[in-house]
Protein backbone atom coordinates (compact mmCIF):
# COMPACT_ATOMS: atom_id res chain seq x y z
CA UNK A 1 0.00 0.00 0.00
CA UNK A 2 2.87 2.58 0.72
CA UNK A 3 4.01 2.26 -3.12
CA UNK A 4 0.72 2.57 -4.22
CA UNK A 5 0.60 6.18 -2.40
CA UNK A 6 4.63 6.70 -3.70
CA UNK A 7 3.46 6.35 -7.19
CA UNK A 8 0.69 8.34 -7.02
CA UNK A 9 2.80 11.33 -5.56
CA UNK A 10 5.98 10.83 -7.43
CA UNK A 11 3.57 11.04 -10.21
CA UNK A 12 1.83 14.46 -8.79
CA UNK A 13 4.91 15.65 -9.00
CA UNK A 14 6.41 15.06 -12.06
CA UNK A 15 3.25 16.65 -13.25
CA UNK A 16 3.78 19.62 -10.98
CA UNK A 17 7.69 20.13 -12.44
CA UNK A 18 6.51 19.48 -15.98
CA UNK A 19 3.61 22.56 -15.17
CA UNK A 20 6.50 24.37 -13.71
CA UNK A 21 8.83 23.78 -16.52
CA UNK A 22 6.26 24.79 -18.91
CA UNK A 23 4.97 28.25 -17.13
CA UNK A 24 8.85 29.43 -17.31
CA UNK A 25 8.80 28.63 -20.73
CA UNK A 26 5.26 30.51 -21.61
CA UNK A 27 6.83 33.12 -19.08
CA UNK A 28 10.27 33.37 -21.28
CA UNK A 29 8.25 32.93 -24.47
CA UNK A 30 5.97 36.45 -23.05
CA UNK A 31 9.05 38.56 -22.50
CA UNK A 32 10.65 37.95 -25.65
CA UNK A 33 7.29 38.34 -27.60
CA UNK A 34 7.34 41.87 -25.31
CA UNK A 35 10.86 42.80 -25.99
CA UNK A 36 9.98 42.21 -29.69
CA UNK A 37 6.79 44.38 -29.38
CA UNK A 38 9.02 47.45 -27.46
CA UNK A 39 11.32 47.43 -29.94
CA UNK A 40 8.88 47.53 -32.77
CA UNK A 41 7.32 50.21 -31.05
CA UNK A 42 10.51 52.07 -30.33
CA UNK A 43 11.61 51.99 -34.17
CA UNK A 44 8.11 53.18 -35.23
CA UNK A 45 8.32 55.81 -33.05
CA UNK A 46 11.39 56.60 -34.52
CA UNK A 47 9.65 56.27 -38.21
CA UNK A 48 7.15 58.64 -37.30
CA UNK A 49 9.48 61.22 -35.58
CA UNK A 50 11.82 61.28 -38.51
CA UNK A 51 9.22 61.52 -41.19
CA UNK A 52 6.51 63.81 -39.43
CA UNK A 53 7.85 65.42 -36.44
CA UNK A 54 11.62 66.60 -37.71
CA UNK A 55 9.56 68.16 -41.10
CA UNK A 56 7.51 69.97 -38.97
CA UNK A 57 9.73 71.36 -36.57
CA UNK A 58 11.80 72.73 -39.02
CA UNK A 59 8.66 73.99 -40.38
CA UNK A 60 7.87 76.00 -36.76
CA UNK A 61 11.27 77.13 -37.03
CA UNK A 62 11.33 78.87 -39.97
CA UNK A 63 8.16 80.32 -39.04
CA UNK A 64 9.60 81.71 -35.70
CA UNK A 65 12.23 82.94 -37.85
CA UNK A 66 9.78 84.75 -39.96
CA UNK A 67 8.30 85.99 -37.00
CA UNK A 68 11.49 87.29 -35.12
CA UNK A 69 11.94 89.42 -38.26
CA UNK A 70 8.84 90.18 -39.18
CA UNK A 71 8.91 91.55 -35.31
CA UNK A 72 12.26 93.57 -35.78
CA UNK A 73 10.24 95.49 -38.86
CA UNK A 74 7.29 96.24 -36.85
CA UNK A 75 9.54 97.49 -33.88
CA UNK A 76 11.89 99.57 -36.32
CA UNK A 77 8.31 101.44 -38.22
CA UNK A 78 6.90 101.76 -35.01
CA UNK A 79 9.73 103.90 -33.78
CA UNK A 80 9.64 105.76 -36.63
CA UNK A 81 6.11 106.30 -36.16
CA UNK A 82 6.74 107.62 -32.91
CA UNK A 83 9.68 110.21 -34.33
CA UNK A 84 7.46 111.33 -37.08
CA UNK A 85 4.71 111.94 -34.09
CA UNK A 86 6.78 113.98 -31.89
CA UNK A 87 8.06 116.14 -34.90
CA UNK A 88 4.55 116.66 -35.90
CA UNK A 89 3.75 118.02 -32.50
CA UNK A 90 6.72 120.07 -32.06
CA UNK A 91 5.90 122.13 -35.32
CA UNK A 92 2.18 121.57 -34.61
CA UNK A 93 3.15 123.94 -31.13
CA UNK A 94 5.34 126.03 -32.98
CA UNK A 95 2.81 126.67 -35.24
CA UNK A 96 0.32 127.05 -32.88
CA UNK A 97 2.48 129.44 -30.70
CA UNK A 98 3.30 131.56 -34.28
CA UNK A 99 -0.49 131.76 -34.99
CA UNK A 100 -1.48 133.00 -31.80
CA UNK A 101 0.88 135.69 -31.81
CA UNK A 102 -0.01 136.83 -34.97
CA UNK A 103 -3.88 136.61 -34.49
CA UNK A 104 -3.15 138.79 -31.24
CA UNK A 105 -1.44 141.43 -32.94
CA UNK A 106 -4.15 141.73 -35.31
CA UNK A 107 -6.39 141.37 -32.88
CA UNK A 108 -5.05 144.31 -31.12
CA UNK A 109 -4.38 146.17 -34.23
CA UNK A 110 -8.53 145.64 -34.98
CA UNK A 111 -9.57 146.53 -31.95
CA UNK A 112 -7.32 150.24 -32.20
CA UNK A 113 -8.64 150.36 -35.47
CA UNK A 114 -12.70 149.96 -33.99
CA UNK A 115 -11.55 152.37 -31.50
CA UNK A 116 -10.41 155.16 -33.84
CA UNK A 117 -13.30 154.57 -35.88
CA UNK A 118 -15.93 154.63 -33.18
CA UNK A 119 -14.77 157.90 -31.78
CA UNK A 120 -14.39 159.45 -35.59
CA UNK A 121 -18.10 158.35 -36.36
CA UNK A 122 -19.36 159.47 -32.79
CA UNK A 123 -17.18 162.50 -31.88
CA UNK A 124 -14.69 162.04 -29.15
CA UNK A 125 -17.31 164.12 -26.26
CA UNK A 126 -15.12 163.21 -23.57
CA UNK A 127 -12.95 166.08 -22.43
CA UNK A 128 -9.24 165.61 -21.91
CA UNK A 129 -7.34 164.72 -18.78
CA UNK A 130 -5.50 167.89 -17.56
CA UNK A 131 -2.42 167.77 -17.87
CA UNK A 132 -0.37 166.58 -14.68
CA UNK A 133 2.58 167.69 -12.98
Amino acid sequence: MIDGNLNTTNVLLAVMAAVSVLQALVLLAAAVLGYRLYRQTMQTVRDIEEQQIAPLAERVQRLITRVDAILADVKDLTGRVTRGTERVNATAGRVRASVTSRVSQVAGFVHALRSVAVRFWNGDRRTPAPPTM
